[in-house]
């Protein structure tokens, strides 16, 4: 079975054709995808043997709907005679058949999201001519549907970035900073005028710096930082950099841990003026005064990883920030006759100083384990939380439950508070009825303490029906977001409530600063989902983070 997720779908930067018009207006339209451009190594290769670059073609379904008809597809391979020859990639290419003149492809089905159909290993064929170009063409067809094809331009030779790691430490503690080293050089075998430098950090890191020729994404919701996917530097450089050429940055570039940095990271790449990733968030330049620059450096310091490849572009780094944080439950108390029926906020806070973000694994970093005061029963209950028995155990249906099992997202905010909007009726009046809300780690049992949660005293309280006296429900000691963060740190998009957000994307609303994010009602913190980032030539770069779908 092929991935149901197309990478080079999710990542957005693919080579779509003029969109075809429906045969019938109810049939659904699904767009192939493929890198807008490749490049391959000049024939014979740098170690002379062919070098293989890797292509790989995919169909993105964004009816939404699951597609179960037959579809084949079909790459026309005669504009790479004489240019470049062509293999299978191994377990990449299913169901798929070579011939010299075209790639067959079947399928039985078109996924929710997508899948990647084939995938392409092509080296330049001996007597290729460097700088020529050619378009590599899927189509697609199935009865009932229309496809958008895709096409991508083949390139022999051209330019090659390649970005050298940067030693960098991974404990830190809140507040450290250290330098970010930045060395490339161009392997390919054309120059490159123009560079830009980009730097994308999560909420916990942020660059210290600022410079006029540096774009940095602002924050345009102040309260609520941790809403924050990824915080975007885009430095531009005019110089030219010729074949064989090693440059580094002249001047400085730190790195700062924030007093809530916790699990964070770094993304950084180098890329061709006009082709780095584009981002959706809002830059700004400032005017300092001041320009990073860049300088040659002896060519003994190239790079490793040498080849015409967008992947070497970009490396990725994990932060572990020595910090804690504080999941506090908060108690609740409601009042209702006989028959009524009444409106329940059940949640928890974190008193942080740390924000939590599960960005590696996307597992959910918390739940609220409820159990329902008696003489009440649930009408109305979070999508997000799962019905269980009192003792915790698989259950039919969601209404009525005495007990929920309800997650967050992948990402705890510094200063956020959670409530999951219940609705209950009263069957029967029972003085002081007392339920619980628990947070923790999720656990077949229940919430279970959390390593990094230094006090475990106040992961519970009572949620109480008909009590003596109302309890009001304690607020944290500030009700904005905590310390504001560097620009480089700041929103790409309005927050999402989805436990399951789709693949590379952020969706939502806005909740005022200082208001309860309730899960599954209004807008709650998600981080981007899956962040997928484009390198170079179209080439798919998946950092950090995918959702989990292992655990229900």
């Amino acid at each position: 079975m092929r991935k149901r997720i197309s990478l080079l779908a999710a990542a957005g930067l693919v080579a779509v054709g003029l969109a075809a018009t429906p045969a019938n207006a109810a049939d659904p339209v699904f767009t192939l995808t493929s890198p807008a451009e490749i490049g391959l190594h000049p024939h014979p290769g740098g170690a002379g043997k062919p070098q293989t670059t890797t292509v790989g073609f995919g169909v993105e379904n964004e009816t939404g709907e699951y597609f179960g008809e037959h579809s084949t597809y079909t790459i026309d391979l005669t504009p790479l005679k004489g240019v470049a020859d062509v293999k299978l990639t191994p377990e990449r290419s299913d169901d798929c058949t070579l011939t010299a003149a075209k790639v067959t492809c079947t399928d039985w089905s078109v996924w929710t999201y997508g899948s990647e159909v084939v995938s392409l290993d092509l080296t330049a064929a001996k007597g290729s001519k460097n700088g020529t170009v050619v378009d590599l063409t899927m189509t697609a067809s199935a009865q009932g549907a229309t496809f958008t094809p895709t096409t991508t331009k083949v390139r022999v030779g051209g330019p090659d970035l390649v970005l050298e790691k940067a030693k960098l430490k991974a404990k830190l503690v809140p507040g450290e900073t250290q330098p970010l080293p930045i060395v490339f050089a161009n392997a390919g075998t054309e120059s490159v005028k123009g560079v830009a430098l980009e730097m994308i950090t999560t909420h916990g890191v942020g660059l210290v710096e600022q410079y006029d020729n540096c774009a940095f994404s602002q924050n345009e919701d102040a309260g609520q930082p941790w809403n924050v996917s990824w915080g975007t530097t885009v430095c531009t450089f005019d110089n030219e950099i010729k074949p064989g050429e090693v440059w580094e940055i002249a001047g400085a570039l730190t790195l700062k841990a924030a007093p809530h940095a916790f699990l964070d990271g770094l993304l950084y790449g180098v890329h061709e003026a006009g082709s780095e990733p584009k981002t959706t968030q809002k830059l700004s330049t400032p005017r300092t005064g001041k320009k990073l620059g860049l300088k040659t450096r002896s060519a003994k310091a190239t790079p490793r990883g040498v080849d015409l490849d967008p992947w070497n572009n970009r490396h990725e780094f994990d932060f572990s920030v020595k910090n804690t944080a504080d999941l506090v439950a908060e108690p609740l108390s409601v009042k209702g006759k006989a028959g009524e029926t009444v409106k329940a906020a059940i949640g928890f806070r974190n008193d942080g100083p740390a924000w939590v973000a599960y960005l590696r694994s996307g597992e959910d970093v918390a739940m609220a384990d409820i159990v329902i005061p008696a003489g009440a029963k649930v009408t109305k209950a979070p999508k997000a939380c799962s019905a269980v028995t009192a003792s915790g155990g698989h259950r039919e249906g969601q209404l009525g439950a005495p007990r929920y099992f309800c997650p967050t997202s992948h990402v705890i905010g510094e200063k956020q508070k959670f409530a999951f909007p219940f609705e209950l009726k009263i069957e029967k009046v029972i003085a002081e009825a007392t339920g619980s809300v628990t947070v923790g780690s999720w656990s077949p049992n229940g919430a279970a303490p959390i390593s990094w949660d230094p006090k475990h005293a106040n992961d519970k309280a009572a949620f109480v029906i008909n009590g003596k006296q109302i309890t009001p429900t304690p607020t944290p000691t500030t009700t904005t977001p905590g310390p504001k963060p560097t620009s480089s740190t700041s929103p790409t998009a309005t927050p999402s409530t989805s436990t399951t957000p789709s693949p590379g994307a952020s969706t939502g609303g806005k909740t005022p600063s200082g208001g309860l994010a309730e899960t599954g009602a209004t807008a709650g913190p998600i981080l981007i989902a899956g962040a997928v980032l484009v390198a170079a030539g179209g080439a798919v770069f998946l950092a950090f983070r995918r959702r989990s779908t292992g655990r229900a």
